[in-house]
């Protein structure tokens, strides 16, 4: 007798996911409420894999379900949307700007030549500007590699796909320690 309950309560386990609106090529198709670089601009309908879609997309909030009745609602308000788009951009066309402005001096322990103990990275500008009160993120800190001498480097901060500003960084040595130059 009980394992006839167990048969009939097995049956009646619900999925763990529901089900999303698949595409033609048999991918899930979201609607993307942001812009997701690499991907598509916000109000887009894109076609994504299913693991991509549960784990990223729908729990960041970056997407919904493309729905026709998410559809309909995107395609009444996109004129209110390319609107806060364009103004979205235009704010961080003008921290860009600022940003452009700004030369920040990261402090660093260094041997006689001049090269650093350590080295300079994304999160340590990202923390130097937000001494002057500019927030962005150490991922929209782009470097080529970890500054590890002394000196002036110029650092690309990607605020957005389309804008990127110039930051001037200075590494110098830590305070208290001296530099012997040759004379």
């Amino acid at each position: 007798m009980s394992t006839r309950i167990k048969k009939s309560n097995r049956n009646k386990i619900k999925p763990r996911f529901t089900p999303l609106p698949t595409g033609p090529n048999g991918h899930v198709e979201l609607l993307l409420i942001h812009s997701v670089e690499n991907l598509g601009s916000q109000g887009e309908v894109v076609e994504v894999r299913r693991g991509y879609a549960y784990n990223y997309l729908l729990p960041q909030g970056l997407a919904t379900f493309a729905t026709d009745h998410h559809k309909r609602m995107v395609d009444k308000h996109k004129a209110k949307l390319q609107s806060m788009e364009r103004a979205r951009l235009a704010g961080l066309r003008e921290l860009g700007a600022e940003i452009g402005k700004q030369s920040i001096t990261i402090e660093a322990r260094a041997t006689n030549e001049g090269h650093l103990y350590g080295s300079v990275g994304a999160p340590e500008i990202a923390g130097a500007l937000k001494n002057v009160e500019i927030t962005v993120a150490p991922e929209q800190v782009k470097l080529e590699g970890p500054l590890k001498e002394l000196g002036l480097y110029t650092v690309k901060i990607r605020l957005a796909s389309e804008v990127e500003a110039d930051l001037k960084v200075w590494v110098v040595p830590a305070a208290g320690q001296e530099i012997e130059t040759a004379s």
